[in-house]
């Protein structure tokens, strides 16, 4: 199991643990027979938190000190492979091509975007939730059950003094195309607004496109 997964199962179970505790306004869920949109950004991918593409032309260890400890030992002094280490290095580095499966902007505390929406299904609910990085520490989140979705955005800020923060959604709409919802993907396009309880005064929203697979949760 790679970075991302591992992240991935853990904010799915601190999402499971209190978005059904979390009383948001009722966004409106529109399924539509086509959805139009450019969703070509799902052609884009990037490597795995951690792994970077170096002058070399060939993928390797990005600042950080998220590759596997041993990688670390085969690197010169650019942090270009050892060519003795060459086969090694690449059977402990993943260089997974991951293909993005989200796209739009927001107005987030320290966002600084993200291009990975995750979504699963569990006992006739759908979770959902946008990944998280280095510089991005705002998270979509979803719930949807029995026709109702509640929507929130998750802060985990690095502030000490602003800490964890939930902002419910206010207002906004989500249209799902429903043939490839009934194929086991969610391809949507949503526009969410958020009450921001530490600013009023300022504006909090996300908008975007999702085409993501909708996995089983392993329990």
């Amino acid at each position: 199991m790679n970075l991302k997964s591992i992240c991935a199962l853990a904010v799915i179970l601190s999402l499971l643990s209190f978005l059904p505790s979390v009383p948001t306004k009722k966004v409106k869920v529109v399924f539509v027979k086509q959805l139009p949109g450019d969703f070509s950004f799902s052609k884009n991918w990037s490597y795995p938190l951690g792994v970077e593409l170096k002058p070399d032309g060939r993928a390797g260890c990005a600042d950080g000190g998220f590759c596997p400890p041993r990688c670390y030992d085969m690197l010169d002094s650019n942090g270009i492979v050892l060519k003795d280490s060459t086969d090694i290095f690449y059977q402990l580095l993943d260089t997974t091509h991951l293909f993005h499966t989200l796209s739009g902007e927001a107005s987030a505390y320290e966002y600084a975007g993200s291009d990975f929406f995750y979504a699963y299904r569990d006992s006739g609910k759908i979770f959902g939730f946008s990944e998280t990085g280095i510089a991005t520490h705002s998270s979509l989140e979803m719930e949807y059950h029995d026709g109702e979705l509640k929507v929130v955005m998750v802060l985990n800020s690095i502030m000490r003094s602003t800490g964890n923060q939930v902002f419910k959604a206010k207002s906004g709409f989500i249209k799902i195309d429903q043939s490839s919802f009934q194929k086991d993907t969610l391809k949507a396009y949503f526009n969410f607004q958020f009450f921001n309880h530490l600013d009023p005064k300022n504006q909090l929203w996300w908008k975007g496109w999702i085409i993501s697979p909708l996995l089983p949760v392993k329990k």
